[in-house]
């Protein structure tokens, strides 16, 4: 699929004003103390964006990735998430920030805050950059944006492992 052929859903400029914001908000709940662990593969853009921006606000909390998968290649989750990769460092005693990509039916959130509560975590507090309409009944501490049910691309998001570096959000 040629790059052309993708409708871009939110810009790159629309995608950095929601993060200053998320950011803003976040920096009066979390301090450095706090540990961030973003879920792999898709949130990495939205980690890297966001640390960046809670730093210019003096936050520093440290960072971590846990890699979960429940779609492979395919475009619908299995309904079964499995750890690819655990953390590195412990949240023993620790409040921990979860980050994620896409919130659409809740069970990689779920799973993960279950996940690291049974590691140790005292607090997890969940932000998606992106809610889809299917998560809207669902649980979620505090998301970025409200997008299409299109299947997404960009922004760390993928379709085959395609397209995750695109700087915008976009359906296809």
């Amino acid at each position: 699929m040629a790059e052309a052929e993708l409708r871009i859903v939110f810009t790159e400029i629309e995608i950095a004003a929601r993060v200053d914001a998320l950011a803003e908000t976040l920096a009066a709940k979390i301090d450095s103390d706090w540990h961030a662990v973003a879920l792999l593969q898709g949130a990495m853009p939205f980690a890297v964006d966001l640390m960046r921006a809670l730093a210019r606000r003096g936050r520093h909390p440290i960072l971590d990735c846990l890699w979960l998968e429940s779609y492979r290649d395919a475009r619908e989750s299995s309904g079964r998430v499995v750890v690819r990769a655990d953390i590195s460092r412990s949240v023993e005693g620790r409040r921990v920030l979860i980050l994620d990509d896409v919130f659409d039916s809740g069970r990689t959130i779920a799973f993960a805050r279950a996940h690291l509560a049974a590691k140790g975590a005292v607090e997890t507090f969940a932000c998606a950059f992106i809610r889809k309409p299917s998560a809207l009944n669902e649980p979620i501490d505090l998301f970025g944006l409200d997008a299409p049910d299109d299947f997404l691309v960009g922004y760390g998001m993928d379709e085959a492992g395609r397209f995750r570096g695109l700087p915008h959000i976009a359906a296809l």
